[in-house]
């Protein structure tokens, strides 16, 4: 009887440590949060989003203020739309605000992190970002470094110039 038991308690404890762990998967992946929260929507253009996603966070110093609903491409201007929901609690973003794909760490995910400029006017349900800085792209980075480096003479490799006449020294005349 006392067998039956313990491995009874020990079935009840393993199963609510999977329960614990699933629970804890949906928060740390960030399904878990805000998911019935009110708030308005903004849009912003982007050139290039690198790896951005639905459901990313939006930040604002640090601060998760929103997220990221849904991710288009804008037909006419050939660029990234990136709608976000903001939280009702941010009213006071103003329309000079600038919004920018950053990275966690590095090789986390992206997100954006709005900056907030000193317009007196602000965002509002519909509202759109008009200044953005899009995705640093690391694979962007190399090529153009490598590029660079692969373009610059090597020091050997100098071609003779011909000069001129020696120019003499100039003299000091008292």
């Amino acid at each position: 009887m006392r067998t039956r038991s313990a491995e009874f308690s020990v079935g009840v404890f393993t199963i609510l440590t999977i329960i614990a762990l699933f629970f804890l998967a949906l928060r740390v992946s960030g399904l878990l949060n805000e998911v019935h929260k009110d708030g308005y929507t903004i849009t912003a253009h982007f050139q290039n989003i690198g790896g951005l996603t639905p459901r990313a966070k939006v930040t604002l110093s640090g601060v998760v203020i929103g997220r990221v609903t849904d991710i288009s491409l804008d037909q006419k201007r050939l660029d990234a739309v990136v709608t976000m929901q903001i939280n009702n609690g941010m009213k006071q973003i103003s329309t000079d605000s600038t919004a920018s794909i950053l990275t966690e760490g590095l090789i986390g995910g992206q997100y954006i992190g709005i900056s907030v400029g000193a317009d007196d006017e602000v965002l509002k349900n519909g509202s759109e970002i008009e200044q953005t800085q899009s995705a640093l792209v690391l694979e962007d980075l190399i090529s153009k470094f490598l590029f660079s480096k692969a373009t610059e003479p090597t020091p050997g490799s100098a071609t003779p110039t011909t000069s001129a006449a020696p120019v003499p020294a100039a003299t000091a005349a008292f």
